[in-house]
């Protein structure tokens, strides 16, 4: 076995225990979710907060704070199949929990743009949001029709990520513009991609006996 193997059957492992020590605590998985909406509006607010020789700073603690809200965002799902608590409701909360997390994020760095009077970043921090709204909502609206729709790049995740090493890095202007970028395309995508699913088929029969127009 290589050692990333065994690096993941470890992570793997280790996940396993502690989604089962939480289990025991037989609270709901609901609360995971909500302490982790509590914890991105802080990571926020240390965005916001965030000015002159302090900004390296609290940038890294908020790094550090989202990596623990996704760290439970990751983890409620699995809670909840351990403990059979596993409801729709709670599926639509986890949803609309994590498009509130999201928007709390950019909107700290909107704040904290706008205290650096640097306005052409408070509304590229404007369309970050958009765009983070825009490509759930599409996925959301398109498998409503379609059933599936998981084309794309730009998922919760990989913007969780990004935003982390923006953060613990400093780096948070390059990182803005790469969500700002693949998030737009991957909302194209979504509608293209829907469009083409859901183009009425004409059948061949209709297209091989059409009435001729012949005089």
């Amino acid at each position: 076995m290589s050692w990333t193997g065994a690096f993941g059957r470890a992570c793997g492992a280790l996940l396993y225990r502690i989604v089962r020590g939480l289990a025991l605590t037989r609270i709901s998985p609901n609360v995971y979710t909500a302490i982790g909406l509590a914890i991105s509006v802080f990571a926020a607010y240390l965005f916001g907060k965030a000015s002159g020789d302090d900004t390296a700073r609290l940038f890294r603690y908020a790094g550090s704070v989202i990596f623990l809200a996704g760290f439970l965002d990751m983890i409620d799902g699995r809670i909840a199949r351990a403990t059979n608590q596993v409801t729709v409701f709670g599926a639509f909360f986890d949803s609309v929990v994590d498009r509130y997390s999201d928007a709390a994020l950019y909107f700290g760095l909107l704040v904290y743009y706008a205290r650096a009077n640097r306005f052409f970043y408070v509304v590229l921090a404007a369309v970050v949001m958009i765009t983070s709204v825009m490509v759930s909502y599409t996925r959301a609206r398109a498998e409503s029709l379609i059933g599936t729709c998981k084309v794309g790049f730009m998922e919760r995740p990989e913007r969780l990520v990004l935003v982390i090493l923006g953060a613990v890095f400093n780096r948070m202007a390059p990182v803005l513009w790469v969500i700002a970028v693949l998030g737009s395309i991957t909302v194209i995508h979504r509608i293209w991609y829907t469009y083409q699913r859901t183009k009425p088929v004409v059948p061949e029969e209709a297209i091989t006996h059409q009435p001729s127009t012949a005089a």
